[in-house]
């Protein structure tokens, strides 16, 4: 037995029956409407609906531009800034120019403590006599120096006392010797004679802090007597011997080495540690005819940078 399969045909909805029933026994003459007629809203909403699916996708519409703020406040900020840096940079640079002209000990919190040099008033150089050349100029072959001898010497600094018998005047050869130890006395005092010495100045001082300095100017009758002397004082102090009163020991100074002047020659010598309570510093300046001698003594310790100073000083005077 085969199963016959049936197409089974549904009938399509149709739209509910709006119209009146017919009155019973009467036979309809013409047959029902299936769908109802649109009203005029929903027409409207179907071509609208149409015209939607159909109308092609438009662009998002433009943004509406929003309106700018004003710039002025922003400018007047602006100018209102530039004008306080031009007033501040104005102030700073006056200020840089104030402080580059002051001393730097006048500006506050800058001042620099002192280094310890003394105060020693203006030098310059003793006028010569009428067609006297300097001691190492051209034609000056003894290497003479032609002025005044007291001139030569190195003034005393600010707040100094200066030494009653050591004012810078003439000196006798004994004031010189008194520097050195009794025992050493005669011998050196019978080389000088034999040396043609002519002059010897002298002056010495004491600072506040109880440095006393003494600078003795020996004169020879040429270069050559100068150096001889100063030849015998080295190999002497080398030996340990001729140091002045109170040194026991010695031993080189080297500080001079940072002193440029031209035809001077510097042999520095200090006492050697440990020295009783004060110490003493000397300096050997040789220059043409003139020997120097710059002694320092100091309770304590002597201070380099006077010394060192001092020299210098005297040597500018004698070169």
């Amino acid at each position: 037995m085969t199963e016959q399969t049936q197409t089974e045909t549904r009938p399509e909805p149709t739209a509910p029956d709006t119209t009146e029933a017919a009155p019973t026994g009467a036979v309809p003459t013409e047959p029902a409407l299936t769908e109802a007629a649109p009203t005029e809203a929903a027409l409207t909403a179907s071509v609208e609906a149409a015209s939607v699916e159909a109308a092609p996708v438009e662009a998002a519409p433009a943004p509406v531009p929003v309106p700018k703020k004003s710039r002025r406040p922003l400018l007047w900020g602006i100018a209102r800034w530039t004008a306080a840096l031009l007033v501040c940079g104005g102030v700073g640079t006056g200020a840089a120019m104030g402080i580059t002209a002051m001393e730097r000990t006048e500006v506050p919190g800058l001042a620099t403590e002192s280094d310890g040099r003394w105060e020693y008033p203006e030098l310059a150089l003793p006028a010569l006599p009428d067609g006297a050349p300097r001691p190492f100029s051209d034609g000056n072959e003894a290497e003479i120096h032609h002025a005044d001898l007291r001139k030569l010497l190195l003034p005393a600094p600010a707040g100094a006392t200066v030494d009653p018998k050591l004012d810078g005047g003439w000196a006798g050869l004994d004031a010189y010797l008194a520097e050195l130890k009794p025992e050493d006395r005669p011998e050196l005092k019978a080389f000088l004679t034999d040396s043609a010495l002519r002059h010897v100045a002298a002056r010495g001082w004491t600072m506040p802090d109880g440095s006393t300095t003494r600078i003795h100017l020996l004169r020879f009758s040429s270069v050559a007597f100068s150096e001889a002397y100063k030849d015998e004082l080295i190999s002497d102090v080398f030996r340990g011997e001729r140091l002045p009163v109170g040194v026991e020991a010695s031993e080189m100074d080297t500080f001079h080495q940072g002193i440029d002047v031209p035809d001077v020659s510097f042999y520095s010598y200090k006492e050697k540690e440990p020295y009783g309570p004060a110490q003493t510093r000397w300096t050997f300046v040789q220059a043409g005819d003139t020997f120097g001698v710059v002694t320092q003594t100091r309770k304590g310790g002597t201070l380099a940078v006077p010394f060192e100073q001092t020299v210098a000083l005297q040597a500018q005077l004698l070169g």
